[in-house]
């Protein structure tokens, strides 16, 4: 392959251009994104660009399709129907074991709310864990708009040098303006506390005052006014979930080879969960020929 010589001068003008393009482009300020809180009704928070991406199909479950987390799910309901409404709520931490609906049921409540009462502009804004330190530009963004808005943040946690757990409390509650009146913010975590056992144990060990500093990082939580735990299920709320989601979804098999089928999957699992009653549902319907788009 030919090359062209350093002194061609096409080679030399292309880089002129290329260093002219480049200085035009930092001196020309990018054009800010409009935001639109009308043009639908869930959003992704895109932080680099302080524009709310809007989410026309949303991946979710119906909400008659959650087994085995009734308490938790009438709760976080009336928390957000009172939201909706314009009345006192509360932040909401969903925590506790993987693949058991805690990011469904946030995205499935938010869903029927807004099927029954379309009237409160019910607004649904997800924004990444690696974009928390975006939250006040975020906030005011949102401040004074007249939708009701729920941020909502999937796996929240926090490692052991990560220091925006300091941002996420005053967005959450401190500062001098606070939390908007129209915002409520929900997280999901496999952690109750958000921080790593090691992480408040060294602040224990090291700190002057262990029982300041641990109080420090656990307040975190303290934030958010509802604790709704997801457990492991039983054996028998497995199935349940299972039977939900092959009545829903039409599968032909007899209940006995449908039991013994979900039990081998998921012993093979090591785990028995929503997540994994669903991977079962997936193949056994790829096996039969459906689909499962809703």
């Amino acid at each position: 392959m030919n090359t062209p010589p350093k002194n061609d001068p096409v080679e030399a003008l292309n880089r002129k251009l290329d260093t002219l393009i480049a200085l035009v482009e930092r001196a020309v300020p990018e054009i800010p994104a409009i935001n639109d809180i009308d043009a639908e009704a869930t959003f992704i928070w895109n932080a680099e660009k302080n524009w709310l991406q809007p989410v026309p199909k949303v991946n979710r479950v119906d909400m008659e399709l959650l087994k085995g987390i009734d308490r938790v799910r009438d709760i976080l309901t009336e928390n957000t129907e009172q939201f909706a409404a314009g009345l006192a709520a509360n932040n909401v931490l969903l925590w506790g074991a993987r693949g058991m609906g805690k990011s469904s049921l946030v995205k499935a409540v938010h869903a029927h709310i807004n099927a029954n009462k379309p009237a409160a502009e019910l607004k649904l804004i997800e924004i990444h864990r690696e974009d928390i330190h975006s939250l006040p530009s975020l906030l005011n963004i949102l401040r004074g708009l007249s939708a009701r808005i729920i941020l909502y943040c999937d796996d929240l946690s926090f490692d052991n040098d990560d220091t925006s757990y300091k941002s996420l409390k005053a967005a959450l509650d401190g500062g001098i303006e606070g939390r908007p009146e129209n915002v409520i913010f929900y997280a999901t975590s496999n952690r109750r506390h958000l921080l790593p056992r090691d992480m408040i144990e060294n602040e224990r060990s090291t700190a002057i005052n262990p029982s300041e500093a641990v109080e420090e990082k656990v307040s975190l939580s303290d934030r958010f006014g509802l604790w709704l735990g997801f457990h492991k299920c039983s054996q028998d709320e497995y199935l349940e979930m299972v039977n939900g989601y092959a009545n829903h979804f039409g599968l032909s098999m007899e209940e006995k080879e449908l039991r013994r089928q979900a039990l081998e999957w998921a012993t093979t699992r090591g785990s028995r969960s929503g997540r994994v009653a669903w991977q079962f549902i997936q193949n056994t319907a790829g096996k039969q020929g459906i689909s499962l788009n809703q």
